[in-house]
């Protein structure tokens, strides 16, 4: 029984990478759909979310299962009661992708980006998908080091994100309000989808060590950089 009980735990932290895997593959095809104008594949981003949230329900469905029939102590506990905090996160994060692939389509067959742009928003979708990749790793590895690194690496999203507004706020902005509208929006999809990968590498550190993580500090520097800082 308790070969099987493991296993199950096993089983949750496995559909967790595989949710990761799958939404930092999405934001990267959703950037190439926004930016490529590509309603084919845009589309087919906003139809493989739906995989996403079907794993996030079967994760549901086993750790409620776990907690009625195991009654697990304290540390496996927190390993259901956190895992599901992870997969509301990696589900609010394939959402997002969804979202930058629905501005594409909507916008076909013009495109949501100017030219002047281009550079910045394939830079936060390259961004967002490395982050989401290192927070898989985490998952994997319980890294408590690698996981405290993603939220220094955040930091260049954050300033990709000022970036944008500066484009916006500028006198010589000449693309109308609403491309303006639209790279506000890309602008914050980003940005949160990076704080939802950031989240999940926090959610590891609390699994691993049972502390929050703001005391702690990473014994590696980030190595996740915007180009020319």
């Amino acid at each position: 029984m308790r070969d099987a009980y493991h296993e199950e735990l096993d089983s949750i932290g496995d559909g967790l990478v595989e949710m990761a895997r799958l939404v930092g593959s999405a934001i990267g095809r959703a950037t190439t759909a926004i930016l490529d104008s590509d309603l084919k594949l845009a589309e087919a981003v906003i139809e493989g979310d739906q995989r996403v949230d079907e794993l996030q329900h079967e994760l549901e469905a086993r750790a409620i299962t776990l907690l009625a029939r195991q009654q697990p102590v304290a540390t496996d506990l927190r390993i259901v009661v956190t895992s599901l905090r992870m997969s509301a996160d990696l589900e609010r994060s394939g959402d997002l992708a969804q979202h930058v692939a629905k501005l594409a389509r909507l916008r076909y067959p013009e495109r949501a980006v100017p030219h002047d742009l281009h550079a910045t928003i394939l830079e936060m979708g390259q961004l967002a998908q490395r982050l989401m990749a290192k927070a898989a790793e985490v998952i994997i590895t319980k890294d408590v080091d690698l996981a405290l690194q993603l939220e220094q690496d955040d930091d260049a999203m954050d300033l990709l994100h000022r970036t944008l507004f500066q484009h916006l706020m500028d006198d010589r902005w000449k693309h109308g309000i609403e491309t303006a509208v639209d790279v506000t929006l890309l602008g914050r999809y980003y940005e949160r989808y990076a704080d939802h990968a950031v989240a999940v590498a926090k959610r590891v550190v609390y699994l691993v060590t049972g502390e929050h993580p703001g005391g702690l500090q990473a014994d590696i520097q980030p190595t996740t950089q915007v180009e020319g800082a």
